[in-house]
């Protein structure tokens, strides 16, 4: 009788009901945790299909600059998330035993192959594992390690020199820059990795559909992300992995993993011969590649590493290290033809170390990482497009311990997601001068040594603490050689400025960046 009451009760005043579980669970929403003291959108307080949404306008670097503008140092940007502007926050968030952990977007990222998640250091929110893998792997990526590399890296400069000449060079012509910058960034991981070019830049074309795999993750990893149960739905549906497994439907498998996996599986017989005697240095190679080097740490560490950690890895070679590099070379090239001054000053550099002998003469004019280093002023304008166009236009976020963690002066109760955008930190203006949106490298040279190291401090470009992206030396080692080659062999000019645009999906990628380049030679000024 009772039950038959309740019934009736529901069917008569369903519409109030409904409000009243509406109106509770808006309401506990608002004001979870005590988060509502902090400001932000109105709606992002309630739901976090504001975030959702706002990663669908490819503008979000933008969107949490204003809001912290608007704001203050902490923002709202979900019911449970928060967006810190403060660079003190970095050290709690990001440092090292704070307990804190990756949240949940990252998982999103892990790749598929046969049903399986391919866990990598990038994606694994676990941070025992993490800290395992990465002593698996830490000494291949080490820069001293790293100047072994250069002869591998030079090759694949010299076939870039050689094909933008052949492919590019002339008044009639024009090239897809950052296309073209990417497909270089792509065949240096595969020299780095497989000993080999993929024919990005032998070819001109995205060998195995790599390029458009990396943007189309992107695409679906940056709003997806934002509400990870999406993720368990669609593609990592926990019954749908098991029928892959099993064979019984088409598994999903990414086109940049399937390319690792191909790569790897043409070098079974070398690798097993490695698994078993571990006698990486007894080979007949001269540079070990990295795919040697993890495949030594099997042997070294044969209670943890396995296949699938070696895959992974490689598989991060290929989807973080070059769309990275890529994005950072095209801001860098973008910046010098936006600012003619500090194009010819750079200019008027290099060739002084060249008239010098700081840079000697080299086929194709390469310049070595030694070299390099020796120039201030490219220093200045990498550090500076790093700061303008850091690769990353979304909070990094953490997860705070359960028992709760003061950071920059304010209490944040455990389990809330945290986390700090590149966009936002980089662009204080009592670290970097009133004038943070201009791009002026001189900044570097004249800050004093306290300056500097606040400077410095607050750039996280490449993330922070224990979860600092490994792959940063072989990034820096890449830039710092490539743009100087570069502008001693090409002339450039951006043409069809109107359609240059940032796509912000997680990374912040650049579209419609066009450019004529010519034959450069040595003396000759900017613009002639």
């Amino acid at each position: 009788m009772l039950t038959l009451q309740v019934v009736l009760f529901a069917a008569k005043y369903w519409p109030a009901i409904l409000f009243l579980v509406v109106f509770a669970f808006l309401a506990h929403q608002k004001f979870n945790k005590g988060l509502n003291k902090y400001p932000g959108p109105l709606v992002a307080a309630y739901t976090d299909w504001w975030r959702f949404a706002e990663s669908w306008s490819r503008a979000t670097h933008f969107t949490h600059q204003s809001l912290h503008r608007k704001h203050g140092d902490i923002v709202r940007l979900g019911p449970n998330s928060l967006s810190f502007a403060d660079p003190k926050a970095l050290s709690v968030i990001y440092g090292f035993n704070k307990g804190m952990i990756k949240s949940d977007f990252y998982p999103v990222q892990q790749p598929i192959a046969k049903g399986v998640r391919i866990h990598s250091l990038f994606s694994t929110t676990d941070e025992d594992y993490h800290a395992k893998y990465r002593r698996c792997v830490n000494g291949a990526f080490a820069m001293t390690n790293l100047r072994g590399y250069e002869p591998l890296v030079d090759s694949t400069t010299d076939a870039f020199v050689e094909q933008t000449i052949k492919r590019y060079c002339g008044s009639d012509k024009e090239c897809n820059f950052y296309r073209w910058l990417q497909f270089y960034a792509l065949d240096v991981i595969g020299e780095l990795t497989w000993s080999k070019r993929m024919g990005f830049l032998d070819d001109d074309r995205d060998v195995g559909n790599v390029c458009k795999s990396m943007a189309a993750n992107l695409a679906y990893a940056g709003p997806i992300g934002q509400m990870p149960w999406l993720d368990l739905i669609w593609v990592k549906n926990p019954i749908r992995l098991r029928l892959q497994e099993w064979g019984w439907i088409k598994s999903v498998t990414l086109p940049t993993t399937r390319f690792a996996l191909q790569q790897n599986e043409d070098r079974a017989g070398e690798l097993a011969k490695i698994r078993r005697d571990g006698d990486l240095e007894g080979g007949s190679r001269k540079t070990h590649d990295f795919l040697l080097k993890f495949t030594q740490a099997q042997y070294d560490h044969p209670d943890f590493m396995e296949n699938g950690q070696v895959l992974a890895t490689c598989n991060s070679m290929i989807t973080a290290g070059t769309e990275t590099t890529a994005i950072t070379l095209s801001a860098i090239f973008h910046n010098l033809m936006q600012h003619p001054s500090v194009y010819c000053k750079l200019m008027i550099e290099i060739d002084g170390a060249v008239r010098d002998g700081i840079i000697i003469e080299r086929r194709n004019k390469k310049v070595s990482w030694t070299e390099a280093q020796r120039l201030s002023y490219l220093d200045a304008v990498i550090q500076e497009s790093f700061r303008l166009h850091p690769a990353v236009g979304m909070t990094q976020e953490k997860v705070v311990p359960a028992q709760g963690l003061e950071i920059a002066g304010h209490y944040i109760p455990g389990n809330t997601i945290v986390g700090c955008n590149p966009w936002v930190l980089q662009r204080r203006p009592e670290i970097f001068g009133d004038d943070v949106d201009a791009f002026r490298p001189e900044r570097w040279l004249e800050a004093s040594a306290d300056q500097l190291r606040d400077m410095k401090a607050a750039m996280f470009q490449f993330g922070g603490g224990s979860r600092t992206c490994i792959g940063k030396h072989i990034a820096l080692f890449s830039i710092y050689k490539f743009v100087p080659t570069f502008l001693r062999n090409f002339n450039m000019q951006q043409i069809k400025e109107d359609e240059y645009r940032h796509q912000c999906v997680w990374m912040v990628r650049i579209e419609g960046f066009y450019a004529q380049l010519s034959k450069r030679h040595q003396g000759q000024s900017v613009g002639s």
